[in-house]
């Protein structure tokens, strides 16, 4: 029977042998739990192993869950599509939002944040400029950072991207050393929060790491495989 408490423990240690090869301490890297179709019993399992930060796909799906779970310590990341007419509830409901990639959707977060503390966001970037993926195109990443980041009721903390989906290693590697390198370049002037780089999933979050990823977002290794 797959084991929730175990699997977190052996990626949190694959975790720490990737960060410690790249020269970095494994406590720079945050592990974000997808829970996309999990129950809340299985969130709650992953909690009580030490996760901490979990992300959902789709508010619908979400909401019950963050409903179920209140009280624990988790940090819920939205992780999908926005769709205008959802930016209310996702900017109730979430503490991050990790995939804004149009100024429309930053004003709206903004502007429905309605509770004290700021919405933590990334910029999704189609760093491969794959036409059917989402997420700002290289060329207007600047624009984009410089304009969220004036945002009064969102912080800006940085950069998320899903490469091209490949099992050639090289190619990979270099969509996160890409990432990596607008991280460095595209930090808005003044931007004191810019600290998070999200990249790396199930199959590549060692790759990812290495490359300089301060965030990696797994599921199926975590909850094994999805029955639907």
């Amino acid at each position: 029977m797959h084991s929730v408490s175990n699997a977190i423990a052996q990626i949190s240690e694959r975790i720490a042998i990737a960060a410690r090869g790249a020269g970095r301490h494994p406590a720079a890297i945050r592990l974000v739990a997808v829970s996309k179709t999990r129950s809340a019993a299985e969130i709650g399992a992953a909690v009580a192993a030490g996760i901490t930060d979990i992300g959902e796909n789709y508010l619908a799906e979400a909401q019950p869950k963050i409903a179920a779970l209140e009280g624990a310590a988790i940090d819920w990341h939205f992780i999908g599509a926005i769709q205008s007419n959802k930016t209310r509830g996702i900017a109730s409901a979430f503490q991050w939002v990790q995939t804004v990639d149009r100024a429309r959707i930053a004003k709206r977060l903004s502007d429905q944040r309605n509770v004290s503390d700021p919405l933590d966001v990334l910029l999704q970037v189609n760093v491969d400029n794959e036409p059917q993926k989402a997420g700002v195109a290289i060329e207007g990443l600047s624009e984009l950072a410089n304009y969220a980041a004036a945002l009064p009721n969102i912080r800006l903390r940085g950069l998320m991207a899903i490469p091209r989906d490949t099992d050639d290693v090289e190619t990979k590697r270099q969509s996160f050393r890409r990432l990596a390198n607008l991280f460095e370049d595209c930090r808005p002037h003044g931007c004191a929060d810019w600290d998070t780089l999200s990249m790396g999933m199930s199959d590549d979050f060692e790759l990812a790491i290495a490359e300089g990823a301060t965030m990696v977002r797994v599921g199926t290794a975590i909850f094994g495989p999805r029955s639907r």
